[in-house]
């Protein structure tokens, strides 16, 4: 009896060993919830629209343990509050045009646009393959940010303007709302700048406290209602070659992250990075016919005034590389890609567009 006893309990505890075996394991997944500040307001779902492109493209890549909620500017923290609250730990993450803290330092400027300086293309070619991610890495380690390209608007217009100029002079005391580092040359032309958030602009316009305004483009910009209050819309945005967009993250948020966030998150940006391009180049031509349709009266920016401007950018970035240690460090490796990717422009790209802009399509 014993030993049939025995066999017995050896026996059911061999099978309840098997099935332990044999069953999955089961682990606690780690979810974790972010909240992203936005610069901009919702109603700008092109600009605004990549940081939930972004979000979706996480949520999708971690199933769902990472979780990202987007706030449109003013929800959590003001438009130009966001470096604040990533330095404090306010927010995990904030979208934004990096220009719009040039007041801290100059070198917020190179992560997104400055005056004559690189077009989209470039930008990202720079930072993914130049230093330039390296040396913004960096830069950003002081206010604890770590940085990722997320999104470019493309060339920019140069804005929307209450009466039409052909000459320096005529431009001298007009009041402009202008973002990031343009306002400081087009004050070196006799302009007076304004720093502005998007949904605060046309208000400005209407009363008059303004002259002038620049946001992005067409789409952006029919939105906004300009053209009813300011019809002479010139153009290029000579300040915006290809302004870049990033996301911030807080250094201690991102090496909280395990791994493969890591990398959802890097690859999202890089998504949205896309997306929000391709967005604006669809979407532009056929706004830009509807605001003609609509009274805007299209110049091209009068040449004395983008000679004047490029020659006070210029003496401007050799102040800054004189009094600036950072952004000298950026501004060296910037200005040699630039020059670089300028003469190889100047070889195919600028001679294919030139052709294809003559023709008749």
């Amino acid at each position: 009896m014993e030993r049939r006893s025995f066999i017995r309990k050896v026996t059911a505890g061999a099978a309840a060993t098997a099935a332990v075996v044999a069953a999955p394991a089961v682990h606690a997944q780690q979810q974790i919830r972010w909240r992203l500040a936005s610069s901009f307001p919702k109603a700008l779902d092109t600009i605004y629209g990549a940081a939930e492109v972004f979000s979706k493209a996480v949520a999708d890549a971690t199933g769902g343990r990472l979780n990202i909620s987007v706030h449109p500017a003013g929800e959590l923290v003001p438009a130009f509050g966001v470096v604040d609250a990533i330095q404090n730990g306010t927010v995990e993450c904030a979208h934004t045009a990096p220009y719009y803290f040039f007041g801290k330092d100059e070198t917020f400027a190179l992560d997104c646009a400055v005056p004559f300086g690189l077009n989209s293309r470039q930008q990202t070619a720079w930072m993914y393959e130049g230093n330039g991610m390296k040396l913004l890495r960096e830069f950003y380690a002081q206010y604890n940010i770590v940085n990722f390209p997320m999104g470019n608007t493309g060339a920019q217009m140069g804005g929307w303007y209450r009466k039409e100029f052909k000459s320096l002079d005529e431009v001298k005391g007009m009041k402009m709302r202008i973002g990031g580092f343009g306002g400081r040359i087009i004050q070196v032309l006799g302009m007076v700048p304004q720093n502005i958030p998007g949904g605060e602009i046309y208000p400005a316009l209407e009363k008059g406290t303004i002259d002038a305004t620049e946001w992005v483009g067409p789409y952006d910009d029919e939105k906004l209602g300009f053209v009813k209050v300011a019809p002479f819309y010139y153009y290029p945005g000579w300040w915006e070659g290809g302004p870049q967009l990033s996301l911030y993250v807080n250094s201690k948020a991102w090496e909280a992250l395990p791994a493969d966030m890591k990398g959802a998150v890097a690859a999202a940006a890089s998504h949205a990075h896309v997306v929000m391009q391709a967005r604006y180049d669809a979407r532009n031509p056929d706004a830009l016919k509807r605001l003609v349709g609509a009274g805007a009266k299209l110049r091209p920016m009068p040449r004395p005034i983008m000679d004047a401007a490029f020659k006070a950018s210029q003496d401007v970035y050799a102040e800054l590389n004189a009094k600036n240690a950072n952004w000298k460090k950026v501004f060296e490796d910037w200005s040699k890609f630039r020059a670089d990717q300028v003469l190889w422009f100047r070889v195919t790209e600028r001679e294919f567009d030139n052709f294809m802009a003559a023709q008749k399509l």
